[in-house]
């Protein structure tokens, strides 16, 4: 499954919202030297219940909004993010 993500770095806290269409992620790490798509991957691993490298960056690797590809189903995504 391909998502739409709009990531906010440099957060107090992660957290994961979704928003209509898209997910809104928090993360705590700066945007600096890749740390902030590794934390994203990481947090998306952990919150979806699949391993980090099941989930990769198809787009906007050095952007806020990215295209992330998750090894689940429709069904699973929203029962995952209520």
């Amino acid at each position: 499954m391909i998502v739409e993500v709009h990531v906010i770095t440099n957060a107090k806290k992660r957290e994961l919202k979704l928003e209509g269409q898209y997910l809104k992620v928090k993360i705590t790490a700066a945007p600096k030297e890749g740390k902030a798509n590794t934390e994203l991957i990481e947090f998306l691993a952990g919150f979806f219940g699949v391993r980090k490298s099941e989930v990769r960056i198809a787009k906007g690797e050095k952007e806020k909004w990215k295209l992330i590809s998750l090894p689940i189903n429709e069904e699973e995504f929203r029962r995952a993010v209520g």
